[in-house]
């Protein structure tokens, strides 16, 4: 047994260091900022007291604790003042106005409306304070893209008004944005604030992260990972984003900075890698050389502290190329890193190894006479060293006289549909202007390919009573074992089992590998995977930690700290059973408007990759893993199950899939999900050329490949299909996620009628159960399986009056009807009732709650019922002189594993049962 500890004090205060890190000082004028000791500030904005700590669907819905908020923050700060009667106003008309959560999946509003301010209120304000700060919030989440709307993208006119009250009244006026994404920012010219921050949405202790920026504990150091551009129609994808049916990628490669560098430097308000300080920084170059023969650059840079306060400084290095014939931005970025905290006058170096290859190009037209290949074109090329894409200084030149082949690879995941591309020319005055060429389309047939491609079957022996453990011992091979297993076991691999699967962690979202009994008979574990990227979503009501948002971690530019931080949330999955976390989340911020950039790191893939091959670094040292998501292409949320990504083959291998290459062969990725909809006309779960061709023969990556959740497949020119379990297998694309039933074909899949009609090969069943097995022989679930427990105690974590243990969850069994009584446990305010049930009839049900009261028959009794994890009723109860009262609803258990949570607001209310009765199929 192996025993570890997660000291819960530990990991508040890494979240609370990497929620400051994260956050991006735009402007401070008139010294508004840090706030002066013994200052008074007055908060302005209703979600003071609602917090975002991260966004909605499977990246943000994590049960917590607690949530401590900006203003909650600043309350515990001793050398600051919170105007109390100004927040007091706020809280009693809140109380009035309650936030709107929304029923059900993707419902829930972009913004909560806000409270109107009058000028006699602000002038109150002013007349008690020293400066104000204003709160603007936004939510961001799964299934719905932002809108160009006000309350979405825009302010609101209350929230405008806010702004020029507070503006007219106050000496001193600082803006916090507690967003998932970019929002409009030209309040900044007709309300010009003193000071502007990005403080994103921070997780459960994110508020700590911002007090301790704004009174001055800590001096703000987070850097933009997105270029933050005057008008949304400036960005280069607006044309071509959000079509229902398909977006063609005409920017091609110039995506963020790497178009507005070369076309529209004058559209910028604030560029890629832009964030202040409280103080002022050094940067010079102390050694910069080449090294032709390994294909480096080596640089060391040295970076002084030489302000008042302490401070750290990010160094970004960016490479600049020549246009050859091939055409390249103006410059991109080629590495990064992040000082220690450094005292005044004191000084850091920082050392940097670059491969050159971080510089190349990918020619998939021919256009150099290397088609298909990385090259590094001939010409000048310049290495610069800064702060931000605009504040550098050139520190290493070299010059190529002829081009240079750098990998030859085939072509793969080309497309087919005809389209034009942005390409760059220089005119007569050296200005960089935009034209378009003919995208080259596909020449090679994908199944063409993969006949030529099969592997070899291994002759099935039946059960030679060979365990997985001989597996790892070395007293068999995977061959052999492999070998044991007829056709329907094979088929049980390809088959995760969930949501909310027994075989697991109640709650979670998906079982691998281990899902039928003869399967854990041979010492295959039941691998649990659940929903990240920012920490474990437990729909039963289980509370997890909630980590800042994957841009705010992608703003620290700081990977150690990111390594840091996951690695405790990986001692966290560990000790709730979990081996596989469902992220970083991976894509590109093509466009502002997509409702997940919350989820993701960066409109560059270069550091997208490196903060999620730091953050699996973290995870993988705490003996867990995680799944690079959504590979790839996944842009957009509207329409996401159906929308085609046309996307250039250069596109695809410089901006789309670079973060995941990084990731497996730097982080050694070993767990991959594919997207819901089509890149070039395929779905990613079916897509041959980039579950096999790319990812495992180019990349060496040796892991698994689950689909997202109940995605379709489809063969090309073929309708989408999710039972289409054959032409998944053959892309190897390894897991469904997910089905009913693991053990059994409940979902109607097509594997054993496509092994017995040849459309997929009994050998590549077998190769996924190798690929699963590899990976499931090296998890945590397979040391308990074999009596090898890795135990970890969590210290120092506060009790709660609801907490409870994942193994007291059990599942009822449903034929039909079931009636659960709650008299158990008081239904006092916070409580919460886990019921989890294994239903045998999928179909509409109807709840009823019966429960009384003895309060006033004006009294409002809430409680919700969340259904894997959202909100699906509210069943609200008034007094009943203490009588019961039976409440109905509907709801619709889709698959075999459902975990509610019935969760009680308010005390009062004495609940007896709850009664779930079948109606009817759907």
């Amino acid at each position: 047994m192996e025993d570890r500890v997660l000291d819960w004090a530990v990991y508040e205060k890494t979240a609370r260091e990497m929620a400051a890190e994260g956050l991006v000082l735009l402007k401070n004028d008139n010294k508004a900022l840090p706030l002066k000791q013994g200052e008074t500030v007055s908060v302005f904005g209703r979600m003071q007291n609602h917090y975002y700590k991260s966004g909605t669907g499977s990246g943000g819905m994590v049960n917590v604790a607690r949530v401590v908020g900006i203003l909650d923050a600043l309350n515990e700060c001793k050398d600051v003042n919170v105007n109390q009667k100004l927040a007091e106003t706020y809280a009693a008309w809140d109380k009035e106005h309650p936030v709107e959560l929304g029923l059900g999946w993707g419902q829930e509003p972009w913004s909560q409306a806000e409270m109107p301010v009058t000028e006699e209120l602000v002038q109150e304000a002013a007349g008690e304070s020293d400066s104000a700060i204003v709160i603007i919030a936004r939510t961001a989440g799964e299934d719905k893209d932002n809108t160009l709307e006000k309350g979405a993208f825009m302010l609101t006119d209350i929230e405008t008004d806010m702004l020029r009250l507070v503006r007219e009244n106050f000496q001193k006026m600082v803006v916090l944005l507690n967003v998932g994404g970019l929002i409009d920012m030209s309040f900044l010219d007709t309300i010009s604030p003193d000071a502007c921050m990005y403080v994103w949405q921070g997780g459960m202790v994110g508020g700590y992260g911002v007090a301790d920026v704004l009174v001055g504990d800590v001096s703000p150091s987070g850097k933009l990972t997105d270029t933050i551009a005057y008008d949304i129609k400036d960005y280069p994808a607006y044309d071509n984003f959000g079509g229902e049916e398909r977006n063609f990628y005409a920017e091609d490669i110039y995506v963020g900075y790497r178009y507005f560098e070369t076309f529209a430097k004058d559209k910028v308000r604030y560029p890629f890698g832009y964030g202040l300080s409280y103080t002022d920084f050094k940067i010079g170059v102390k050694h910069a050389s080449l090294d032709f023969e390994k294909g480096v650059a080596n640089i060391c840079v040295k970076v002084t502290n030489t302000g008042k306060r302490l401070g750290k400084e990010v160094v970004q290095v960016y490479g600049e190329m020549p246009q050859g014939r091939l055409g390249k931005p103006s410059r991109v970025l080629i590495d990064f890193a992040k000082t220690k905290e450094l005292v005044p006058g004191l000084s850091d170096e920082l050392k940097f190894e670059i491969p050159l290859d971080r510089m190349a190009s990918f020619d998939d037209s021919g256009v150099t006479g290397h088609r298909n290949c990385y090259v590094l074109e001939a010409g000048d090329y310049t290495i610069h060293v800064g702060n931000s894409i605009r504040n550098t200084t050139e520190c290493l030149f070299f010059e190529l006289a002829e081009i240079v082949e750098l990998q030859k690879l085939q072509e793969a995941l080309a497309p087919y549909e005809k389209f034009d591309r942005m390409k760059p020319f220089c005119d007569e005055n050296g200005r960089m202007l935009i034209e378009y060429e003919e995208t080259p389309l596909v020449t090679v047939d994908m199944y063409d390919r993969r006949e030529q491609e099969l592997p070899e079957e291994i002759p099935v022996t039946g059960d030679k009573g060979i365990m997985l453990l001989d597996v790892r011992e070395g007293r068999a091979t995977m061959d052999e074992f492999i070998a044991q297993f007829d056709d329907e076991d094979l088929a049980c691999f390809v088959r995760g089992e969930g949501m909310g699967s027994s075989l697991v962690t109640a709650g979670t979202a998906s079982a691998f590998a281990g899902v039928s009994p003869n399967l854990i008979a041979h010492k295959i574990p039941s691998v649990c995977c659940d929903d990240g990227p920012s920490g474990m979503r437990l729909d039963s009501g289980m509370k997890a930690f909630s980590l800042p948002n994957g841009t705010l971690c992608g703003c620290s530019f700081n990977k150690e700290l990111n390594t840091r931080l996951y690695a405790l949330l990986g001692l966290e999955m560990t000790a709730n059973k979990v081996e596989v976390l469902l992220g970083p989340g991976m894509n590109i911020h093509r466009h502002p408007l997509n409702g997940r950039n919350f989820e993701y790191f960066s409109e560059d893939p270069y550091l997208t990759g490196s903060i999620a091959t730091a953050q699996l670094e973290g995870l993988k040292s705490s003996g867990v893993s995680g799944t690079i998501k959504h590979f790839c292409g996944n842009n957009q949320e509207y329409h996401r199950h159906t929308t085609d990504s046309v996307i250039s083959q250069r596109a695809l291998r410089e901006i789309y899939l670079k973060g995941f290459e990084i990731a497996v062969k730097s982080g050694y990725a070993d767990s991959v999900m594919t997207t819901y909809g089509l890149v070039n006309g395929l779905y990613t779960a079916g897509s041959y050329d980039l579950n096999t061709t790319i990812l495992r023969n180019e990349w060496g990556f040796t892991g698994v490949v689950m689909t997202d959740w109940w995605a379709s497949i489809n063969r090309r020119g073929m309708e989408p299909d999710a039972n289409d379990f054959a032409t998944m297998i053959q892309a190897q694309n390894d897991m469904y996620m997910c089905c009913p039933d693991g053990s059994k074909n409940m979902g109607g899949d097509n594997v054993i009628e496509a092994l017995q009609d040849g459309r997929i090969l009994r050998a590549e069943l077998q190769r996924i159960a190798k690929n699963v097995c590899n990976f499931a022989m090296n998890t945590n679930a397979f040391k308990r399986l074999v009596g090898e427990p890795v135990e970890v105690e969590i210290i120092n974590r506060p009790k709660q009056a609801d907490d409870f243990s994942i193994d007291d969850v059990e599942y009822i069994n449903v034929d039909r009807d079931i009636l659960i009584d709650l008299t158990e446990k008081a239904s006092t305010a916070d409580t919460n009732y886990v019921i989890a049930l294994d239903v045998e009839h999928p179909g509409e049900y109807e709840v009823s709650l019966r429960g009384s009261s003895t309060l006033e028959k004006l009294a409002q009794l809430p409680c919700t019922l969340f259904f894997n994890g959202f909100p699906v009723s509210n069943f609200t109860f008034n007094g009943t002189d203490g009588k019961d009262v039976v409440i109905r609803k509907e709801v619709k258990f889709y698959g075999r594993f459902n975990v509610l949570r019935l969760y009680v607001k308010s005390n009062g209310l004495d609940l007896k049962d709850i009664k779930f009765s079948f109606e009817k199929e759907f």
